[in-house]
């Protein structure tokens, strides 16, 4: 009755694109599908809706459905933790309780004091879809940066904090994506990475490839705009600068990668 029934089922009808054809190697290789990476599009929209409307009853009126999700919800409740590490005179380490959705950054003064919560992600938005993404203390312990990423974006915004009294900074930092985040051992700022703005919206959906990173240095308590451009490779628009600081607080040591 199964295979009868699936049989029977009208699926969306998917337009083959012949015209998208490009050379690998001397191989000539077609994505007949490509408009479909266009999320925006009316037809994405379209094929997507139609994709819905046949899948979603099924799964609705499946038996099985609750069972496995209560067994799964059962499965998934305990704790969780992270390893433990050591920032200045801190120790921290991640946990979730069981059924969170961000796991919360716990502090102590020592390995036998009681633990609270240094972080907690979870208070950042009503549905727990925002994260935190990177973080980096400054070289003492004194002072944090983080990311926040919404909705499992790879875009982030880079905020600051400082330890004692876990006290909220001002500066916020945009067009941050695949971003490192090294400290000067002064603690005067941080060198980070973001991409240039192109008009174009920049929540995760888009599927557009990012061109032109660069590495900008902040400056604690200055404005975006003042950031100082430290490198950047216009020949070679694709590729990415990973930065750190030496242990020694003197040098800056790039990474470069191909994105």
């Amino acid at each position: 009755p199964g295979c009868s029934r699936m049989a029977s089922w009208q699926y969306p009808r998917v337009r083959r694109d012949e015209s998208v054809c490009e050379d690998y190697h001397g191989t000539n290789v077609c994505d007949f599908y490509r408009w479909l990476e266009d999320p925006d599009s009316d037809e994405t929209k379209s094929f997507v809706e139609a994709q819905n409307a046949l899948t979603k009853p099924f799964i609705a009126q499946s038996a099985l459905r609750d069972r496995f999700h209560a067994r799964m919800t059962e499965l998934y409740d305990y704790p969780k933790y992270g390893c433990p590490f050591k920032r200045g005179s801190k120790y921290y380490y991640y946990k979730n309780t069981g059924l969170q959705n961000q796991y919360v950054l716990y502090w102590q003064d020592n390995l036998e004091s009681e633990a609270s919560v240094f972080l907690d992600p979870n208070e950042w938005s009503d549905d727990g879809t925002v994260a935190l993404k990177g973080k980096a203390f400054s070289e003492d312990g004194s002072l944090l940066a983080y990311g926040k990423s919404s909705s499992g974006s790879d875009w982030l915004e880079i905020h600051f904090m400082k330890v004692d009294g876990r006290e909220a900074l001002d500066d916020v930092l945009k067009q941050v994506k695949f971003s490192s985040m090294a400290w000067t051992h002064d603690n005067k700022g941080i060198f980070y990475n973001r991409y240039p703005e192109t008009g174009t919206k920049a929540d995760g959906t888009e599927t557009d490839i990012n061109l032109n990173q660069k590495l900008f240095y902040h400056v604690i308590g200055t404005d975006q705009k003042e950031d100082v451009l430290c490198c950047q490779f216009p020949d070679n628009p694709k590729w990415m600068i990973g930065a750190e600081v030496t242990d020694d607080g003197r040098y800056v040591v790039l990474t470069i990668s191909e994105g």
